[in-house]
């Protein structure tokens, strides 16, 4: 089985300098601010008992820079923010809890297909899997306190369709989850109940290629 695995690993680090070989140099700069919804969201709010409440869709918007070489590998940093990011769809359970918001700012690896080259008109599907911060706040409205917190958090995702050197559109759907310390009190970390997808449509301008 090791010998497999790092036979394989060889054949891929091979292909990809073949890869590398065969194409021209050159890196691009994308810059997409974007906007879009959270659906799918979950969080065991407030740690009463073991429920799960089931949230309301929300407007979310951000931006994103990516830096890609020779339009394949690359990295992205993306913020974004969906304001009353904790409403409950049940009626009987829409309890005014005040204002809310999550903020999600990630560092992300970018693996990208560049169908139709790197400059003017192409189609690049993409993945993406990242670590950073994802927070979420709730203001109590002055029944208790507030409630806050910072955790690691995950996703992966989209396409990026380009009508000229510098401009087109990017489409993307992203699942996060947030991270928190492990039961045990160590310095392990487990999944956390929060969790949501965002699909987004942004304008992306692209500098250098």
């Amino acid at each position: 089985m090791r010998l497999l695995m790092k036979t394989s690993l060889r054949v891929a680090l091979i292909g990809v300098t073949l890869i590398g070989a065969a194409t021209p140099a050159s890196a691009d700069w994308l810059f997409t601010p974007y906007a879009g919804i959270t659906f799918g969201k979950s969080a065991n709010f407030g740690d009463v008992g073991d429920r799960e409440d089931n949230l309301e869709r929300r407007a979310t918007f951000g931006a994103s820079a990516t830096w890609t070489g020779a339009g394949m590998f690359g990295f992205e940093a993306d913020f974004g923010s969906t304001p009353n990011f904790f409403e409950h769809t049940s009626g009987n359970r829409n309890f005014n809890f005040g204002d809310s918001n999550v903020t999600t700012l990630m560092g992300n690896v970018v693996l990208a297909a560049p169908i139709g080259g790197t400059t003017g008109k192409g189609f690049r599907p993409y993945g993406s899997a990242d670590v950073g911060l994802l927070r979420s706040n709730v203001s109590a409205g002055g029944l208790c306190d507030d409630l806050s917190q910072n955790e690691l958090g995950f996703n992966i995702g989209g396409v990026y369709s380009f009508f000229t050197d510098n401009f087109g559109l990017r489409g993307e759907i992203r699942y996060f989850r947030a991270l928190q310390k492990g039961d045990d009190g160590g310095n392990d970390l487990d999944l956390s109940d929060l969790k949501f997808w965002r699909g987004t449509l942004g304008v992306t301008f692209r500098f250098g290629g």
